[in-house]
């Protein structure tokens, strides 16, 4: 069953379980200390809180 309150779902992982199930999702990725691919787009396959910083690190450093 999908989230209710999800209209569009940003995640281009259409093969994941929690696929349109945002609140799912949130619990998963926060259990594992990784960022959701919608929160994250530009990752190479790191979704690690670590690799998010030195991303953005590299935003504000440019």
């Amino acid at each position: 069953m999908n989230c209710p309150n999800v209209t569009e779902c940003a995640c281009p992982k259409k093969s994941c379980r929690n696929n349109r199930k945002c609140c799912a999702c949130v619990i998963k990725h926060k259990e594992s200390d990784s960022l959701p691919y919608c929160l994250f787009l530009d990752n190479n396959g790191d979704k690690s809180i670590k690799n998010y910083y030195r991303k953005l690190k590299e935003c504000f450093e440019k």
